[in-house]
């Protein structure tokens, strides 16, 4: 069931909908026509009681700044890009910088600061789609980029979010999802207590500002293994040097099975304490698991301020500052040439 309402006024006074998409048990998501943003993931407990998982605000008040792009769709590129620059088909590329002298989250005013076109609503598959056309020379990044992104809710408490778009030029495009997840449920406090598996025998080790070395290490004997379940908090604060200069887990991970084109299963998630459980499925190469670090007094819903590590994120991907590194999965998309991601957030339940 796909129901719409009025989430709240620009500045300007232009109304931002919220399109509410319910399954026959209740469970839903809520997304944004403004950002294309998720505000709301609300999937039942052990004790049936419905959960909202996913950080955010109440008004448009904090996602018109949203420092830390809680629900953010991330566009055209996802993550770091070293220097703000790359070259492309043998001309350099100048991008706009926002951290330091890196293009992060592609830049300031991204997709997640944009008001999107409703293109398509499907009740039958309850789902909504919105569409935008990215300038020529937006931010930087070259060619007229017409994207999409569509968020359907299943009846399996699935949350399926496709990336869709073309390019006049040749140009990057790497989508994500910024949520930040909390299985306890948001403004629960901490996620440390909350086991994690990530499906990756290799991570992206970084320089202090977060730009990758070039190169994918072996998990296998450090801190950054998660082959096999353990909490968030086990290893957080180790005497570990990227931990050191990432304020805790804030890496890329290069995930086992990939196939372009090819959904896999490639993390999962579980709280003890509400026994909800969240699988990640994906076609991208890797993912970022990001321990929300950096989150400091941030007011939120109902009335909860958000802290450090009140929220994690598992967001899909190629390699930060891939278009740099050739030894990376390419995040090139060649002119008239069709880019399709997707990614599934399932939730479940472990007695």
């Amino acid at each position: 069931m796909v129901t719409e309402k009025i989430f709240d006024r620009l500045p300007s006074g232009g109304e931002i909908r919220c399109f509410h998409l319910e399954n026959a048990s209740g469970a839903y998501a809520e997304v944004l026509e403004y950002g294309a943003l998720l505000t709301k993931l609300c999937v039942p407990d052990r004790d049936g009681v419905q959960r909202d998982v996913v950080l955010g605000y109440d008004s448009i008040e904090g996602y018109l700044t949203n420092g830390c792009f809680f629900g953010a769709t991330i566009g055209r590129s996802g993550n770091r890009i070293e220097g703000g620059r790359f070259m492309l088909e043998g001309k350099e590329v100048v991008l706009a910088k926002n951290e330091g002298e890196n293009n992060l989250h592609s830049g300031p005013e991204g997709f997640e600061k944009k008001m999107w076109k409703v293109e398509k609503i499907s009740r039958e598959k309850n789902s909504v789609t919105f569409s935008r056309i990215s300038p020529d020379g937006e931010n930087g990044f070259p060619g007229e980029f017409h994207v999409s992104v569509t968020y359907e809710f299943t009846e399996e408490n699935a949350l399926r979010i496709v990336y869709e778009g073309t390019s006049d030029k040749t140009t990057v495009a790497n989508m994500t999802n910024h949520s930040y997840f909390n299985l306890n449920g948001e403004g629960s406090g901490k996620v440390l207590d909350q086991y994690l598996t990530i499906c990756a025998r290799s991570y992206t080790p970084v320089r202090e500002d977060s730009i990758p070395l070039g190169e994918n290490a072996p998990v296998e004997g450090t801190p950054m293994d998660f082959r096999k379940e353990k909490t968030i908090g086990q290893d957080i604060e180790a005497d570990f040097r990227q931990l050191k200069y990432t304020g805790g887990f804030d890496h890329n991970y290069v995930t086992e099975g990939y196939k372009p084109g090819e959904v896999r299963k490639i993390a999962c998630a579980r709280s003890e304490k509400t026994g909800i459980v969240m699988e990640v499925f994906t076609d991208c190469p890797c993912v970022q698991f990001y321990a929300g670090n950096f989150v400091e007094n941030e007011k939120g819903k109902n009335g909860h301020v958000y802290g450090k590590r009140d929220g994690f994120c598992l967001e899909t991907q190629v390699e930060p500052n891939a278009v740099n590194v050739p030894a990376f999965h390419s995040p090139v998309l060649k002119k008239g040439s069709r880019y399709h991601s997707e990614t599934i957030y399932r939730f479940g339940l472990k007695k």
